[in-house]
């Protein structure tokens, strides 16, 4: 399957955006950008510390993104973000308004027990409930699908190609 859709992978810290991202690209045929890396040193010093970001420390780093979106128009590539609100993903669209959201969804004991995990990563567990408070799912109205994350990277990534098809089958 190829698309020239840009698909934004979004979802609360540990669904796992940065595993299923690149192999969702990969399965797509198109580059792959981690969204942490559009993030300015304040806002990962922030979370480092235990601070949850606020809209003002975010718009920049959505700009940022949806800027890479923008300039993949019609090539099609993915990339990570957390995209929690819809005014976040307004953002995106503002700026790449063919992107398409690929939402990692699951409980809460499942993303904690995969974060307890992580190494070497910026964000504390203790953030994950000021995570799921954010969350606002996608809308009817948005551009987009929800895909469990239980099971292994391998089957979340097909879950998320079968989705995106059944979503707009004239890209695959």
């Amino acid at each position: 399957m190829r698309t020239p859709h840009v698909v934004v992978v979004m979802g609360v810290a540990g669904t796992g955006k940065t595993t299923i991202g690149p192999l969702l690209a990969a399965r797509l045929g198109v580059p792959y950008a981690e969204g942490d890396d559009f993030h300015p040193a304040a806002n990962i010093a922030k979370m480092s510390a235990g601070t949850p970001l606020d809209d003002a420390d975010r718009w920049p780093w959505l700009d940022a993104i949806g800027g890479w979106a923008h300039d993949r128009a019609g090539l099609g590539g993915v990339v990570s973000c957390s995209a929690l609100k819809r005014s976040y993903r307004d953002r995106l669209r503002a700026a790449a308004p063919g992107v398409v959201f690929v939402h990692l969804a699951g409980d809460r004991p499942l993303i904690e027990d995969r974060m307890s995990h992580r190494q070497g990563h910026f964000m504390p567990t203790a953030l994950l409930d000021s995570q799921f408070a954010t969350l606002q799912p996608l809308e009817a109205d948005e551009a987009g699908v929800a895909v469990d994350v239980s099971g292994a990277p391998e089957e979340i990534a097909e879950r998320a190609v079968a989705a995106l098809r059944e979503f707009d089958p004239a890209s695959s």
